[in-house]
């Protein structure tokens, strides 16, 4: 039976909506779907309806703007900045054929003339790497493949409910320390616009993870043993809301705009979505990723940065700097 995890849209909410000539309807189980609002326009809506939308999307996860008309690069990107932090922020490479060089767009495809491939093959939140993690993703399809290759997202306020008391307790005193750039984040921050727990993980980008003693002030690093745990216990989490009502994987139409809150679902490319394009056909998206508001900071008085490159610091336990990190799962695919 799918839980009753995710709230339902808020009556006032569509209302606002709706008065401006919008129309809001949820997707099951999480999500919604935006209609009658153009992501074309010149200026954006009034600031109570992308304030409006902005909190469903907290609540809710992602919304979807469904349109007959494929939005200009330059239109998607200007959507993007109606929540969060109102500014792109981007840190990703340039493919050659993303339209005029725009380096706002990660064109993402699963034929490398076309796009960069095999990205997000695990559950992630976007710009783990930064302290002020992005506040929100869009994504913009530009080809939908014929035979399909959507994004799965994860409810991670319904995911930390999910836990049994003992494990939110748990992961509670757990910080992950980012392979690339040594950020510390918590595994459960409060999200700022609902105030619900949720869990925090990179599966592809996590060097170290710290916890924090029960019997003192100090912290160890778990071994590769608990860390190996942690990430698959995680992926399962995940992975049961797709069957518990609090994930889905989105299969995208044509001209789709996807924009999601970063702090509240995480989102792994489905395993279709890399399948070679003379099996799968052509896909093409193109993601942005919009500056954050705050820092993600880690609890317990826990730096902001680690130095993950330098020597372990505890002398033992799980410390891996570059890359993708720590490889919790033999011949898995991980890639950033």
């Amino acid at each position: 039976m799918k839980s009753e995890r995710v709230p339902h849209l808020d009556t006032s909410r569509v209302a606002v909506i709706e008065r401006f000539g919008g129309k809001i309807e949820e997707l099951d189980p999480i999500g919604a779907v935006v209609s009658g609002i153009d992501l074309s326009a010149d200026t954006p809506p009034p600031a109570e309806v992308t304030e409006a939308l902005e909190l469903e999307m907290a609540h809710r996860g992602f919304i979807v703007f469904r349109s007959e008309i494929q939005p200009t690069p330059e239109e998607f990107l200007r959507a993007s900045c109606w929540w969060g932090g109102k500014e792109l922020h981007s840190t990703h490479g340039v493919h050659p054929e993303t339209p005029d060089g725009n380096r706002d767009i990660f064109r993402l495809s699963n034929d490398p003339r076309h796009g960069i491939q095999g990205v997000g093959p695990q559950w992630h939140n976007d710009g783990s790497f930064i302290p002020t993690t992005f506040s929100h993703s869009g994504y913009h399809i530009i080809r939908p493949a014929e035979q399909g290759g959507g994004t799965s997202f994860a409810h991670q306020g319904a995911a930390h409910d999910a836990l049994p008391e003992s494990r939110q307790e748990y992961w509670s005193r757990l910080s992950s320390v980012n392979s690339n750039s040594g950020v510390v984040h918590p595994v459960v921050h409060v999200h700022p616009l609902t105030g619900r727990a949720s869990v925090w993980l990179h599966l592809g980008m996590t060097g170290a993870v710290l916890e924090k003693q029960t019997d003192g002030d100090g912290f160890r690093l778990l071994d590769a043993e608990e860390v190996t745990l942690l990430c698959r216990e995680y992926n399962d989490l995940l992975d049961a809301g797709l069957r518990d009502g609090y994930a889905l994987t989105y299969e995208y139409r044509t001209n789709d705009c996807v924009f999601i809150d970063n702090l509240a679902v995480a989102h792994r490319a489905a395993p279709e979505a890399h399948r070679p394009a003379d099996e799968q056909g052509l896909r093409i998206m193109h993601r942005s990723t919009v500056r954050g508001v705050e820092v993600l900071t880690p609890r317990h008085e826990l730096p902001l940065h680690l130095d993950i490159h330098g020597p372990n610091p505890a002398g033992g336990g799980v410390w891996q700097g570059g890359g993708v990190g720590f490889r919790w799962e033999a011949g898995i695919r991980l890639q950033n």
